[in-house]
């Protein structure tokens, strides 16, 4: 039914800077330092006084993006595109990209500093294959996460990939699954890794995933509003500006209100 899902156009655009690596612990955490001292917040772990500012919306980080790129055209599906094949390419396309931002602040995200996880004030659990909830870590809730999405998109049952295969008749459910899975992961870099995305200066590359996922995800309905209200400061701040790059282009270096506090998966 369809060919290699990396081969279509919506990898073109996405984060086509890699993040810089290499940098040591040390390093980043002494950026860290400055980045906590300047906006005088808590350290990464503890729960944010309520009138505490949110940095990713200050307009200084919030402008920077790695690409002058017209979203909102480049999430329209193709009329040469069929849509199943469309929602395949940009949802393994996403997963890499959210897997490979998360991956570059993982070493951060312990047990003892993300003890649950968490965005603002709402708290994510896990539900296993049985429907039994699973309060876990925020690192073992990514973990699940990849993990469960790893394997629905190398399924040929699911995503197939070979001529002749078709896709099932629920395949748009597991998208919106996957897709809900992964504003989590998203939400979570913001809420309690920004500041170390920041001393990495990788702020423009998490902004412009962020707000390429968006608008993909509101032009196909794959996810509830509802879910996604916890970040609704920072979509609009972001996605205000009619989908494209605005702001300062970053290629060199690189809650909201009614939100619940428990949310089911799976």
């Amino acid at each position: 039914m369809l060919g290699d899902h990396s081969s279509l156009p919506a990898d073109r655009a996405l984060l086509s800077q890699p993040p810089k690596t290499g940098l040591s612990c040390k390093m980043v955490l002494q950026a860290v330092g400055r980045v906590l001292r300047k906006s005088k917040a808590k350290p990464n772990g503890k729960k944010p006084a309520a009138e505490e500012k949110k940095v990713y919306l200050e307009p200084e980080y919030a402008k920077s993006r790695i690409t002058d790129c017209e979203f909102r055209e480049l999430v329209v599906l193709p009329r040469e595109i069929d849509l199943n094949e469309w929602l395949a390419s940009n949802t393994t396309t996403f997963f890499h990209h959210v897997n490979l931002q998360y991956s570059t602040i993982s070493e951060f995200c312990t047990g003892e500093a993300c003890q649950t996880m968490a965005v603002c004030n709402t708290q994510y659990y896990w539900y296993d294959e049985r429907g039994k909830k699973v309060k876990c870590t925020a690192p073992q809730y990514v973990d699940f996460v990849m993990s469960s999405v790893q394997k629905l998109v190398t399924d040929e049952d699911v995503f197939p990939t070979k001529y002749g295969r078709e896709f099932p008749s629920s395949f748009e459910s597991l998208v919106k699954k996957i897709c809900r899975y992964l504003f989590h992961v998203l939400a979570h870099i913001y809420s309690s890794h920004f500041k170390e995305t920041l001393a990495l200066e990788l702020h423009g590359h998490l902004n412009t995933l962020y707000i390429h996922f968006i608008l993909f995800t509101r032009e196909f309905n794959l996810l509830d509003p509802k879910e996604t209200a916890v970040m609704d400061d920072l979509t609009e701040v972001l996605c205000s500006s009619g989908g494209h790059g605005g702001g300062s282009t970053d290629g060199a270096s690189g809650g909201g209100a009614g939100a619940q506090n428990h949310v089911k998966e799976r």
